[in-house]
């Protein structure tokens, strides 16, 4: 199965991460690999380290800006795909793609490189989550659910910076 977890509304992630909890209840091995997001920022990335050892990774430098370093963000997406590629041949039953749509998005990953890790995972059995904003449409055809979270309040448009805890 493919899932897509998209939209501008809050719980992208922490849906995906509900996806992490129910498939290791069943026992199944879960990998997790984070487009985008640093190591050492977002709380969740303490607790997945914890359960999921050597089968989590936070494999970005954070979120692109002004087209800065995009070499070098590339460079750490594709190392990240590599990590993944690796692990869905050494027996991964679930895997989590988190901000892999945001990357995509941005020419950190290229539509081929996501269409081949998506013939891997059908190939081996492998659930695949996807978060991000803005799924493209050739991505949400070839998936089998999508959720788009919708935002309707945000204490942001209040001017109140990000919580931690909540938003990291």
């Amino acid at each position: 199965m493919i899932l897509i977890y998209t939209g501008e509304g809050k719980g992208k992630t922490s849906a995906a991460l509900g996806q992490v909890l129910r498939a290791m209840g069943h026992g199944l091995r879960v990998v997790c690999a984070q487009f985008m997001k640093r190591d050492g920022v977002a709380g969740e990335q303490i607790i997945l380290r914890r359960l999921l050892k050597d089968d989590f990774l936070a494999g970005g430098l954070g979120f692109l800006k002004n087209g800065k370093d995009v070499a070098k963000h590339r460079a750490v997406s594709l190392h990240a795909l590599d990590w993944v590629r690796d692990k869905l041949k050494s027996g991964a039953q679930a895997c989590i793609l988190d901000e892999s749509i945001a990357a995509l998005n941005q020419g950190l990953i290229l539509p081929e490189e996501m269409e081949n890790l998506l013939g891997l995972a059908a190939g081996r059995d492998v659930h695949l989550v996807l978060t991000g904003r803005d799924a493209p449409a050739w991505l949400i055809e070839r998936a089998d659910v999508v959720t788009e979270m919708l935002c309707r309040k945000h204490h942001y448009a209040a001017g109140q910076n990000a919580i931690r805890g909540i938003e990291f």
